[in-house]
């Protein structure tokens, strides 16, 4: 059986076209409006026609079955996301080479499963018949996704049903709108037609172009005679002085090497906080340093001289206590060794996207060299950590997924943030 669409001002008019070109042998098996009536803009809907093979016409062409919805916007996109732009162009090519060496990754775990137990003399008809029934399933699929008469994007042409559940998971995930509405005109100018067929190839699509969203800065180690300092800022109780233990930790035991890591304290207003560092710096045998005056800075470092590792913990402040901020900036204009020091906001993946812009904004005069987002385990959304990266253009080094101390933290993996967006987090994929 193949599977036409035709569209028309009206159900009927779609009909008409139909019957003109493969006459009444065709079944009806759905009518939609894909486009509502808008000022100056006419309605739009499709219907979709299963008919027999053998009954279809011969003077009928195929290239006419596509969709107006289905051709690229006229408009480029702008710059802002011209390097997202660029990826997608790149996808696509994939998808255009003769073979398709792509199609086999792109078809569900399962339908392969199902592939490998197919006998081997199976009639053609039988085979055509499950592609068929399969790309209806799908169309329930999508169907079931629908949701465009409310929160469609004001894009300039109407969106393809086909990105209905990728749509909704990002947007619920709490991506700026702005971004995500931006991704699906890429996506929309750039995805090949024949990649839309199926839901799970326009998911991988999609996850292809978020990669290109986030930087993530890979795990290093430092190299002989030299040394990592390391400040984390942030809010309070966002967990750095937690992130802090996890990490020398993970420096001291969890390495290939075991380097030696030494403490530095800034955090001389929570007496709570310094005696939680104290006490993990007993655990491991760390050294540790307290700072109370900007120019005790410099003699902290020196006397760590001799760790591979030097983690800074600092003040918990208000994004708006330019006070705080003012006395760490003062610490770090204070050092006059020949150490660079790489600032680390920590942020909790937790909080809203505009207020994890407004954090960012607010340290931003301390330098930030890279981001670090706590408790992934206590949220539901994660296109605020998408939304964030792309704006800042800020690497991200490590995510904190829980309180046990050294396990919940893992260095930052664009991968692990995609199945976190598109599936929820999940402690066994960390």
């Amino acid at each position: 059986m193949k599977i036409l669409t035709f569209t028309g001002r009206t159900p009927s008019e779609a009909l008409k076209k139909a019957k003109m070109k493969i006459g009444d042998e065709g079944i009806l098996i759905e009518t939609k409006e894909i486009q509502k009536k808008t000022l100056g803009k006419e309605a739009l809907y499709e219907i979709v026609i299963g008919i027999d093979e053998e009954m279809m016409p011969s003077m009928y062409n195929e290239t006419q079955k596509s969709l107006p919805k289905q051709q690229p916007l006229k408009n480029r996109s702008k710059d802002v996301l011209y390097d997202i732009s660029h990826a997608a162009k790149q996808v696509s090519e994939f998808s255009r080479v003769a073979e398709d060496p792509l199609k086999k990754h792109m078809e569900p775990m399962h339908n392969t499963k199902q592939s490998l137990k197919q006998p081997a003399d199976e009639p053609k008809e039988c085979k055509e018949i499950k592609a068929e029934i399969n790309k209806l399933t799908d169309k329930v699929k999508i169907i079931q996704n629908m949701f465009w008469d409310e929160k469609t994007p004001a894009l300039e042409n109407q969106i393809p049903s086909e990105f209905a559940e990728i749509y909704r998971l990002a947007s619920q995930s709490g991506m700026n709108r702005g971004h995500l509405d931006m991704l699906m005109q890429i996506s929309l100018e750039h995805m090949p037609l024949k990649m839309r067929e199926n839901s799970v190839a326009v998911k991988r699509y999609f996850q292809t172009i978020l990669r290109k969203m986030v930087l993530i800065r890979r795990e290093s180690t430092p190299t002989v005679g030299s040394k990592k300092v390391i400040m984390f800022v942030g809010p309070t109780g966002v967990g750095k002085t937690t992130s802090i233990a996890k990490l020398a930790a993970r420096y001291s035991f969890l390495m290939e090497k075991k380097y030696k890591v030494g403490l530095v304290v800034l955090d001389t207003y929570r007496i709570g906080a310094v005696e939680q560092l104290m006490q993990y710096a007993r655990m491991m045998k760390l050294g540790i340093e307290t700072v109370v005056d900007p120019t005790e800075f410099s003699h902290a470092l020196d006397s760590l001289k001799y760790c591979d590792y030097i983690l800074i913990d600092t003040m918990g402040s208000s994004p708006y206590d330019e006070g705080k901020i003012e006395k760490i900036y003062e610490c770090l204009n204070a050092n006059s060794t020949d150490y660079n020091i790489d600032v680390v906001l920590v942020m909790p993946s937790s909080i809203k996207c505009e207020d994890l812009r407004v954090t960012y904004e607010n340290f931003s005069s301390l330098g930030i060299d890279t981001l670090m987002f706590t408790k992934l385990d206590e949220t539901i959304g994660f296109g605020n950590i998408f939304s964030l990266a792309y704006e800042t253009k800020k690497p991200i080094s490590y995510f904190s997924v829980g309180q046990e101390v050294p396990e919940d933290l893992i260095p930052a993996s664009s991968d692990f943030l995609i199945e976190c967006l598109l599936h929820g987090f999940n402690r066994s994929k960390a």
